[in-house]
């Protein structure tokens, strides 16, 4: 299929490689061994760009919640991870890294079929995780260097220590189902914790091979833990006694049930969560720079990326030339079968998440909104939506108020430079946002006065160095940075004269 404003059908997914496998793991992984589930039910892994299933897992209960637990506890408590140096740790991270980079093919492959993320996304998973471990192995030195603080009226010093907190709970989401669990990962194990983790049930598949990549750096037996199954299970885990951490990322709806219970049991709890950016354009904008990195600025991964900006505010004096510049870009975006490198945009991840980014056309229909191209499901097999441009859209409606998660970007007008920035800041979201202006300088200022966690100038990255993390309804605490290994210590001071 060519540009999506122009779709005639469904796109065309041709039978053969990865599609030709499947996949029926019976195991949870746990203790550093494959061990039988104690629930019996199990559930269907749909491939999205054709709707079928092509894998099952195991659907865990309790009792596999509390063996997982129970492992990791007995690892930190008992075995050598949490006692081992960090420079030690960091060696095995590492080794780790390579692990993952040697199976990138299989990562991607699975990942694809998994969640419908196009090959040209899930390509570079593999090479992501690896930074992300290798980065973290970068800071052992912090953690081993001698910290000492003088009493501010010189009566003595104290020591400040940072121990592991023990067992880490790692709930990861579907959209990027290897490098948000990875974030977690790597700062929990370069601490000295252990850990269980809970994949999205719709994308239970690519992190096995994480797994099975740690073993084989050498991280100890019952360090990492994983186990398959449905949302309730995620509750289970995150009140189990024996945890001391958590870590989720999904939408707010769950975050807040997570936070909630975090705070009853005074666990600590990084959360992040869901976004409503918004990309300013400036009236200087230029708009063939802005063009180049407008699909992965706004709908990266078919619009089911967290901090990308869908909301575009653009300047009356050139509304219409930046709708009209918008609309060419997404029309000349090719659209179909995600393991084709030349997709662009691929299917929406699953059933339940095609069926809302439906709802929300339907609402911006009823609301009086401009479809400039766009807005409807695409006849044929899998959960395709033409990725969508919504024009005159206005701050009341439903599209400009809540997260879509799907390929669709919403443009609105705006007067004046702080008109831009009350609209940028008029949701209760804060996680990401982009200023766009041929002056660097005039954008950085803009994006200071941005109430975010991160905020881009002419572009948008995640910086493996620097915190991400999101205010209001985004989140609690970071992830990424020295910011995002502190997230996984308990801080101990020893006094002395």
């Amino acid at each position: 299929m060519s540009g999506a404003g122009a779709a005639a059908g469904a796109p065309s997914i041709e039978p053969g490689g990865p599609r030709e496998s499947t996949w029926h793991p019976t195991d949870q992984f746990i203790g550093g061994a494959w061990v039988p589930s104690h629930g019996t039910e199990r559930i269907d892994v749909v491939d999205p760009a054709t709707g079928e299933a092509w894998a099952s897992v195991p659907a865990g209960d309790a009792a596999d919640v509390d063996a997982a637990v129970q492992a990791a506890r007995a690892a930190f408590v008992e075995g050598p991870w949490a006692r081992m140096r960090p420079s030690e740790r960091a060696a095995v991270l590492l080794r780790f890294a390579d692990e993952v980079e040697a199976r990138a093919d299989e990562l991607s492959a699975t990942n694809t079929r998994e969640n419908g993320s196009p090959v040209a996304e899930s390509g570079g998973a593999a090479a992501n995780a690896a930074g992300i471990l290798s980065y973290y192995a970068s800071l052992a030195g912090h953690l081993e260097q001698e910290d000492v603080r003088e009493f501010p009226n010189g009566s003595g010093r104290s020591v400040v220590r940072r121990d592991p907190l023990g067992v880490c709970a790692l709930i990861a989401p579907w959209n990027f189902p290897i490098n948000l669990v990875v974030i977690k990962l790597a700062p929990a194990l370069l601490a000295g914790n252990s850990v269980v983790i809970k994949p999205a049930s719709p994308t239970p598949l690519s992190i096995r091979h994480i797994v099975l990549a740690a073993a084989a750096a050498g991280v100890p037996d019952g360090v990492v833990n994983l186990i398959t199954g449905p949302g309730r299970m995620g509750d289970v885990l995150v009140k189990h006694p024996l945890v001391n951490k958590v870590a989720f990322t999904g939408s707010t709806e769950v975050g807040r049930r997570i936070a909630a219970a975090c705070g009853e049991l005074l666990r600590p709890v990084t959360l992040e969560l869901g976004g409503k950016s918004a990309a300013i354009l400036l009236d200087d904008v230029d708009l063939d720079a802005f063009a180049e990195v407008f699909v992965r600025s706004s709908m990266r991964n078919t619009g089911q990326t967290c901090y990308i900006s869908t909301r575009i505010l653009a300047p009356e004096s050139r509304y219409e030339e930046i709708v009209a510049r918008i609309t060419e870009v997404v029309e000349s975006s090719p659209q179909g079968d995600p393991f084709d490198p030349s997709t662009v945009f691929g299917p929406v991840a699953n059933r339940p998440q095609y069926e809302s980014v439906l709802e929300h056309l339907e609402s911006a229909r009823a609301e009086g909104a401009r479809f400039a191209t766009g807005g409807e499901p695409l006849p044929g097999p899998g959960f395709f939506v033409a990725p969508t441009v919504l024009a005159d859209v206005t701050p009341g409606m439903r599209v400009a108020r809540e997260e879509i998660f799907g390929p669709v970007v919403t443009v609105q007008r705006y007067s004046t430079e702080d008109e831009a920035i009350e609209l940028a800041n008029s949701t209760p979201f804060g996680l990401g946002g982009i200023v766009f202006s041929a002056d660097p300088d005039r954008a950085f200022a803009v994006a200071e006065q941005v109430d975010s966690g991160s905020v881009g100038v002419n572009f948008f990255a995640s910086n493996h160095a620097a915190p991400f993390g999101g205010r209001h309804d985004s989140g609690l605490g970071v992830e990424y940075g020295i910011e995002g290994l502190e997230q996984y210590v308990s801080y101990k001071s020893i006094h002395r004269k």
